[in-house]
């Protein structure tokens, strides 16, 4: 199991830049963001259609490279939380946590006794197949995992805090398009009470040492909300990347 290089960044005083992949699940894909120098991934399957086979694959070509691989598993269920741990990711992400008690869940079923009662089966993927020293092991994968709990509801928002002090939890993260829609305003993020989610969250993160995160998806949002103070940062998803580039060149290519 490889260092957690958000983790890594977090602790050299730094902010972690990360990005989303939910289209190309290539085998190519990670030699590609990793030459673009992230320091994390999150493969989502919430959004997508990539299966667990798919990730099975993708997390094995995440091995030779620096980053943290994470996952969006489709639920905060313990078959899907455990399997992709399993599969090699080092941290999880669960979408529309709303509850301390579904947060508590959720990292019972991503970490190992006495923390949690994830199963053990070692000397598969996560360790490169290679059986390790257990209670080494152990210890080092509590540690390395991340579990990051996505808020994207007025319950959520309102259970804030009492999420981010549940144990275990590292990130709570603004999923910004749900979160202003079921505050009945969608993606309308200059709005003065998404601005105040955003500060209500922040605060709460840091209030119990815990890391906030989200994702812009454009330099002007990454510039407005970085000056907020988040502490990880994810810059866009594939496909919307992939396409914005295409366009600008194929405009350029017109206009010559």
């Amino acid at each position: 199991m490889k260092t957690n290089r958000l983790q890594q960044v977090i602790a050299e005083g730094r902010m972690p830049v990360g990005h989303m992949v939910w289209e190309f699940a290539t085998r190519g894909i990670a030699r590609i963001v990793e030459s673009a120098g992230v320091d994390f991934v999150v493969y989502d399957m919430e959004h997508s259609g990539i299966d667990l086979g798919a990730i099975a694959d993708l997390l094995a070509w995440t091995h030779g490279c620096s980053f943290a691989p994470f996952v969006r598993v489709p639920e905060g269920k313990y078959h899907f939380i455990a399997r992709v741990l399993d599969a090699g990711a080092l941290g999880v992400m669960i979408a529309n946590v709303k509850t301390p008690e579904q947060a508590a869940y959720i990292v019972d079923s991503a970490k190992y006794p006495p923390f949690g009662h994830r199963g053990l089966g070692l000397g598969h993927a996560h360790n490169n197949y290679i059986a390790p020293h257990t209670v080494e092991y152990l210890d080092f994968a509590n540690r390395n995992t991340t579990v990051i709990c996505q808020i994207e509801s007025p319950e959520g928002l309102a259970n804030a805090e009492a999420i981010a002090a549940t144990p275990g939890v590292d990130i709570l993260w603004i999923g910004h398009f749900d979160l202003s829609t079921t505050m009945g305003i969608p993606a309308q993020f200059d709005h003065p009470d998404f601005h105040a989610a955003m500060h209500k969250v922040i605060a709460a993160a840091r209030k119990h040492g815990k890391l906030s995160a989200i994702q812009p998806g454009s330099p002007q949002q990454l510039a407005e909300w970085r000056s907020l103070g988040f502490d990880v940062l994810s810059y866009g998803a594939d496909s919307g990347l992939y396409k914005a580039a295409l366009a600008d060149a194929i405009a350029k290519v017109r206009a010559s």
